[in-house]
């Protein structure tokens, strides 16, 4: 009898143990399944039918020199295989995004001004950096990668779009005005409005499941120094992402309210399904710029809890349209290197 205990016991123990990827504090993972295994792979996201997701990635063994746009099916792994490309191959993209349709992507591409890869410029002063490429603009392109129409063709920086949940609008970052502010779009690049109208790098949006909010991340220097080393910086097309903070509206830009006031770099925010509460990332809790790690608040600014435990970088975290998984990028199982990879997670409240 004692044995059929002890057996009874051990059984339990192994069927109660938690996924080895998943951190013992982080109680909202049910289960977590690694997608890649190599290179930067980030901004993943869901098609309306949440059956799969296109994802960007820079890994050299999928015969990519910089980010390009690859589709998935919610079940794939790409240990030893390698997804099919769904851009053109050529020059750099970013943030690309389902249409309604789930035939259809968004993304933003500099291949029309340049095929080859454009310079990554990482430091400045000393300081991080990211570019901010004039040559971007915003594509729709169908899943065997074929370009269908061009949606944005103003002097600048065109990209980081992303759909309303509603499938009638986009939202995106634009240099047109002279300042990296928000836009919206209808689905087919008409009907362009300003939403945003303050000093400093607005950008990675997204709107709420109902589409009548938008919550985004921004870096609105206000001292005078802080003024000249943004503009000298955005005429050379660079920003400095160390100091920036979560924002949010109507989707039509009104009632615009801050939302966080944690320091340090607070983005990659998305909402909750509930729409009453933001993901995000975030290294406020850091003293040397790392560890970033998942973080959730209510829309009203109260409530922040802390999601992901990790020592490195978590961050892009996306719902799937029906609450149910989590998909984001960390550094966790990378073996102690500079891979970040594409997880997914069952999510449980």
């Amino acid at each position: 009898m004692t044995r059929i205990f002890v057996l009874i016991a051990c059984l339990a123990f192994f069927s109660c143990k938690k996924n080895p990827l998943i951190y013992p504090e982080e109680k909202y993972f049910k289960d977590i399944r690694q997608v890649t295994f190599g290179g930067d792979n980030a901004e993943a996201y869901w098609s309306f039918d949440d059956q799969k997701l296109v994802f960007q990635s820079n890994n050299a063994k999928w015969n990519v020199s910089c980010d390009q746009m690859f589709l998935m099916n919610i079940d794939d792994t790409f240990k030893d295989t390698m997804p099919p490309m769904v851009s053109t191959g050529k020059g750099r993209t970013t943030c690309s995004y389902f249409l309604p349709d789930n035939k259809h992507i968004i993304y933003a591409s500099t291949h029309l001004v340049d095929e080859k890869c454009p310079d990554v410029p990482l430091r400045k002063n000393g300081k991080y950096i990211w570019p901010v490429y004039d040559s971007f603009d915003i594509f729709v392109a169908d899943l065997e990668g074929n370009i269908v129409k061009q949606l944005t063709n103003e002097v600048g920086y065109d990209a980081e779009p992303t759909v309303s949940p509603k499938g009638d609008k986009i939202v995106f970052t634009s240099t047109r005005s002279g300042d990296l502010e928000l836009y919206t779009m209808n689905l087919d690049g008409s009907d362009v409005k300003q939403i945003t109208n303050e000093l400093g790098y607005d950008g990675g949006a997204f709107f709420s499941p109902d589409g009548t909010k938008i919550i985004f991340r921004s870096s609105r220097p206000r001292t005078k120094e802080e003024i000249k080393e943004y503009k000298e910086l955005l005429a050379e097309g660079l920003v400095q992402p160390t100091q920036m903070e979560l924002y949010i509206c109507n989707a039509d830009g009104s009632d615009l309210r801050q939302l966080t006031d944690l320091g340090n770099a607070n983005w990659s925010p998305f909402f909750h399904p509930s729409g009453e509460k933001i993901i995000f990332s975030s290294n406020h809790e850091s003293e040397r710029g790392f560890p970033f790690n998942l973080y959730m608040i209510n829309i009203d600014g109260t409530g922040l809890e802390r999601i992901t435990h990790g020592e490195t970088f978590d961050a892009f975290p996306v719902f799937s349209n029906d609450g149910k998984k989590l998909a984001f990028s960390s550094n966790r199982n990378n073996g102690g290197g500079r891979d970040t990879n594409l997880f997914i997670a069952e999510w449980q409240e």
